[in-house]
C-alpha cells in the first residue's frame, strides 16, 4: 500500500454555472474505504441541471465535488478491504442504500430511507466511503473500456424504469425526448421486440434514435400537435407505453394525452420543484391509464447495466460525442445545453 499522500485536481461546484478546479489532497482510506483513480467520467442531463441551478436538494450541496458518472482503478484501500484489491477496475454508483430499511428489504433500494449520495467524478481521484465499497462498487468486466463503463449509472436508471413498467414484451412505445436517456430507452426496448417511436426537436438526435433502433423518429412541435401526432401512430391506435424523458411538465401533459386506452405512462424525467402538470381526468379514469414514476436505480439494475455495456449490443458509444479535460467541464456542459453534443467524456490526467 502506498503511504505517500497524493494531491490532485478536482472540479467543485460553487453555485449556478460556477465551478472551480481545485488542487486538494486525497485523504488516506480508512477501514473499508477505497481510493480510486478516475479513468473516465461522463457528463449527463442531471449534472447539466445541477450546474444550471447551482446544486441539488438531495444529491449535492455547494460548494462540493462535482460529477457522478465514473469508472476507475483502485490505487489504495483501507482494511478491511471488503474483498477489493489494488489494481481492480471498478464502477462506483453515485448512491448507496442502507440495506436495512423496509424499502431496501423489499428490493426497492432506490427509495431507501437513508440513501447516501456520492459526487466527485470530475476529479483525478475519489475517496469511496465504506458503505459505497460494500454496496455500490462493481467490477468492470475485462475488455470494457472505462468510457463505456462510466455510462453504467444512467443506463441503470433506464433499466430500472423499464422494470417498473412490467412490460409483456411487444408493446408499442413512444419516447418523448431524444437526449441520452431517451436514446437509451430506444436502444434497450427496440431489440426487446418493442416498436419504438421517438420525438425530439433536434434533427441529429432523431438520426441517433434511428441508428439505435427506433422505427420512427419525428420532430417535436412542443405544443398540442405533439400529442395529436403521437396518438395517431402505430396504426392510429397510439402508443401503449409513453415514456417522458425530458423533465418538462408540458411533456408530462403530452405523455398523458397521447397514450392509448389501457396503456401506461412512465414519468421518468424529474421536473423542477414546485412545478405541476395537468391531466385529462376523464381519460385517466375511463381509459384505465396506468401512470408510473421511476426514480434512480437499484443495485440489480447497476449489475444489469454493466453486463449490457460489456455485451456491446447495441453500441451506445454514439452517445459520447466529445472528450474534455477537467478544466473544460463547464464547456462540456455548455455544449450539452446548446444541444451540440449528447454527452461528453471527461478524462482526468493525473500529474
Amino acid at each position: 500500500m502506498s503511504t505517500a499522500r497524493r494531491t490532485h485536481r478536482a472540479v467543485y461546484l460553487l453555485g449556478p454555472r460556477r465551478t472551480e478546479l481545485r488542487t486538494v489532497t486525497a485523504p488516506r482510506p480508512g477501514g473499508g474505504e477505497l481510493l480510486v483513480r478516475i479513468e473516465a467520467a461522463a457528463t449527463c442531463g442531471t449534472d447539466l441541471k445541477v450546474w444550471q441551478r447551482g446544486g441539488h436538494p438531495r444529491m449535492l450541496q455547494v460548494p462540493g465535488p462535482f460529477g457522478h458518472e465514473m469508472a476507475g482503478t483502485i490505487v489504495e484501500l483501507g482494511q478491511p478491504s471488503n474483498g477489493w484489491a489494488e489494481g481492480d477496475r471498478v464502477v462506483i454508483a453515485n448512491s448507496a442504500p442502507c440495506g436495512e430499511c423496509k424499502a431496501c428489504r423489499s428490493g426497492r433500494e432506490n427509495l431507501c430511507a437513508d440513501l447516501s449520495y456520492l459526487n466527485g467524478a470530475y476529479g483525478e481521484y475519489l475517496l469511496v466511503p465504506r458503505r459505497f465499497s460494500e454496496r455500490s462498487t462493481y467490477a468492470v468486466p475485462p475488455g470494457l473500456d472505462p468510457t463505456m463503463a462510466a455510462m453504467a449509472e444512467p443506463l441503470a436508471c433506464v433499466l430500472h424504469g423499464i422494470d417498473v413498467c412490467r412490460l409483456a414484451g411487444d408493446e408499442t412505445v413512444a419516447v418523448i425526448g431524444g437526449g441520452p436517456i431517451g436514446l437509451m430507452f430506444a436502444a434497450v426496448l427496440g431489440p426487446r421486440g418493442h416498436d419504438v417511436a421517438l420525438i425530439d426537436p433536434n434533427a441529429s438526435r432523431l438520426e441517433a434514435a434511428r441508428r439505435l433502433g427506433a422505427v420512427e423518429a419525428f420532430e417535436a412541435a412542443r405544443d398540442h400537435r405533439d400529442a395529436e401526432r403521437l396518438s395517431g401512430i402505430f396504426s392510429g391506435l397510439g402508443p401503449e407505453l409513453v415514456i417522458e424523458a425530458t423533465g418538462n411538465p408540458r411533456a408530462w401533459e403530452t405523455a398523458l394525452a397521447s397514450v392509448a386506452p389501457g396503456g401506461q405512462v412512465l414519468l421518468f424525467g424529474g421536473c423542477a420543484p414546485g412545478t405541476t402538470a395537468a391531466c385529462d381526468t376523464h381519460k385517466l379514469h375511463y381509459s384505465e391509464i396506468t401512470v408510473r414514476g421511476a426514480y434512480h436505480h437499484t443495485p440489480a439494475a447497476m449489475q444489469n447495466a454493466i453486463a449490457f455495456l460489456a455485451a456491446g449490443t447495441p453500441d451506445l458509444s454514439i452517445l459520447l460525442n466529445a472528450v474534455y479535460p477537467l478544466e473544460r467541464v463547464p464547456e462540456a456542459l455548455a455544449a450539452m445545453e446548446a444541444r451540440t453534443i449528447l454527452k461528453a467524456t471527461i478524462r482526468p490526467e493525473p500529474h
